[in-house]
């Protein structure tokens, strides 16, 4: 709860000033009561008819006074609420794109979606008309049970049992609902994550004619999530027709012992209309007692969601005084690096130098640490021993803005945005990067000619992940993406793994005009044979390194993978 307190003290003035006029409506209100008093026992039982005309003036003074005061009770709550539910929505996104890949590699995208939307917006909907309904519910009915003890005091204690009781009980029904919402919160991100990893990858699931399946997957969690729905709505059928009945008999009650009072003569005719009118006034908080009870109980739910995110802390962090670089030459080195995740080992003591404007190949079997190598440069991850430099520094002492803005990278998962194919491009500088320089890069990663060719060229907009495009096109714009940075290292990892070898031919070709560090991670004897060094990895160790004809010769690793793609040796 501190994190959403510090957005309420920031708009701590807008709140003192709508409660300001809640409390002065909530007064009017019980103005009435006491002139139907004056009406009753001072003008049709005493006879005081010159008096009927002020009271009627009050009634219509007291009426724009409680409409005003309304309005702006209702406005600023509303007002705050949404700018609060803005701030924390920015912040909470800003601080998820602040941790660090692991937690997101542990996390599903479908939860963290919902997060962001569903239980913000909850959190946004307490600190708005449902909050301020619960303040108006105990200020309103303290004011009442003043004023009803103040007209009769004896008469007042059955009212005020009758709160005690609705309190305890809503308090009750609140413990109950809020472990039901922590599950139902649960089941919504299970079921929103299924529904995302479903709908983008819909051409799998068809390829492999599992819609019968997947559907049959959704449709348990559906169901999960409609049985914790209807315990929540059978709660609220158990607890919420007491507030009602209790709020219905309350006036009843109240209108038979006051009317023997009145007849006793220890209680006048007007003080029992004032009365029963007061009673009225404490009919609707109890009824609305288990309504607010129950959004409140999802409120404080996706409350907890949220400060179980801000409670992360990312694992890679800024260096306090971080060293900055007059200028990034490209330099890279593997110092005795050793990596481990999860308990496993991933590199076991890694060492290369990489000069600038040479070329590395690294290859190597699915799960031989190939990837790993790319994430530690980029400070993904850090190592478990050893050190990984940029320029004689550890990157671990450099800015991450500097360090990850002088490294231009194709990761193995191919990801474009639904936007244009000019702003997928330009991501790395859309603010700098112009359009022939753009239709440059695009060149260079052998895409200029299929973009052209497209309806609107490089405006065209490609679908979400770059549906509507083949693998290969997507290779080439993530390739000209990384290109149209012009950073001083650029990283490939398998990133011509679905071009054809004449297409792979003419990227390197392209590349090698490049004056930039080059880290070429493959599988392809094709792509790293040019490399000034290759590195052969199996089990995270370095087996094998050279280069291409000092590696043909040695008739290890690298020869085997060799004559697996070609067959036979190729001069």
């Amino acid at each position: 709860m501190g994190k959403i307190l510090k957005y309420i003290r920031h708009y701590w003035y807008a709140y003192l000033f709508a409660i300001f006029c809640m409390v002065a409506a909530i007064l009017l209100d019980m103005l009435y009561p006491m002139i139907t008093k004056r009406i009753v026992d001072d003008v049709i039982i005493g006879g005081n008819r010159k008096l009927l005309s002020f009271l009627l003036a009050m009634i219509v003074l007291i009426g724009v006074g409680r409409a005003v005061g309304g309005y702006l009770k209702e406005f600023i709550f509303d007002t705050v609420s949404v700018k609060i539910g803005a701030r924390l929505r920015k912040d909470l996104f800003t601080h998820m794109e602040g941790l660090s890949m692991e937690y997101f590699d542990d996390t599903n995208t479908g939860e963290l979606m919902a997060r962001v939307k569903d239980d913000v917006d909850l959190v946004w909907n307490a600190l708005g008309y449902v909050g301020m309904l619960m303040l108006e519910v105990v200020i309103h009915v303290s004011i009442v049970l003043y004023c009803m003890f103040a007209l009769h005091w004896k008469l007042a204690f059955l009212p005020l049992a009758a709160m005690v009781l609705m309190g305890f009980t809503a308090i009750f029904m609140e413990r109950k609902l809020d472990k039901v919402y922590e599950a139902i919160s649960e089941e919504n991100a299970t079921l929103t994550t299924i529904a995302e990893e479903n709908l983008a990858g819909v051409r799998t699931v068809k390829a492999f004619a599992r819609e019968k399946f997947e559907i049959q997957k959704f449709l348990s969690h559906n169901q999960r999530y409609y049985d914790l729905n209807m315990k929540q709505s059978k709660l609220l059928a158990r607890y919420y027709p007491l507030f009602q009945f209790t709020g219905k008999l309350l006036p009843v009650v109240m209108v038979i012992i006051g009317g023997a009072q009145v007849i006793q003569g220890s209680m006048s005719l007007g003080s029992l209309v004032a009365f029963s009118e007061y009673c009225r006034n404490i009919v609707w908080p109890m009824e609305m007692l288990g309504w607010l009870t129950n959004d409140l109980s999802s409120a404080i739910a996706s409350c907890k969601k949220i400060n179980k995110i801000y409670k992360q802390e990312p694992s890679i962090r800024e260096p306090e005084h971080p060293i900055l670089l007059d200028q990034v030459r490209g330099e890279i080195s593997f110092d005795h690096v050793s990596f481990a995740r999860g308990g496993q080992e991933i590199l076991k003591d890694v060492s290369f130098h990489l000069s600038q404007g040479k070329t590395l190949g690294i290859m190597g079997a699915t799960g031989a640490g190939k990837t790993s190598m790319a994430n530690l440069m980029m400070r993904f991850f850090d190592a478990a021993s050893g050190s990984v430099q940029l320029d004689g520094i550890d990157v671990r002492k450099l800015s991450l803005k500097q360090l990850r803005g002088s490294i231009g990278t194709v990761m193995q998962d191919v990801f474009l945005f639904s936007d244009t194919i000019s702003e997928n491009i330009k991501m790395g500088q859309r603010e700098t990067l112009d359009s022939p320089a753009m239709a440059h890069a695009a060149g260079i990663a052998q895409a200029k000619g299929f973009i052209e060719e497209m309806p609107e060229a490089y405006e065209t907009v490609i679908g979400e992940r770059g549906v509507g495009l083949s693998g290969g096109q997507k290779q080439r714009i993530s390739i000209a993406r990384a290109v149209a940075k012009h950073n001083p290292v650029l990283i490939l990892d398998d990133s011509t793994s679905a071009l054809d070898m004449e297409t792979e031919y003419e990227i390197q070709k392209s590349l090698d005009s490049l004056d930039t560090t080059k880290i070429i991670i493959a599988h392809r004897i094709s792509a790293v044979r040019h490399a000034d060094e290759i590195l052969f990895l199996e089990d995270g160790a370095v087996k094998e390194r050279g280069t291409h004809e000092e590696l043909l010769a040695e008739k290890g690793l690298y020869y085997k993978t060799y004559l697996a793609q070609y067959g036979e040796i190729v001069r």
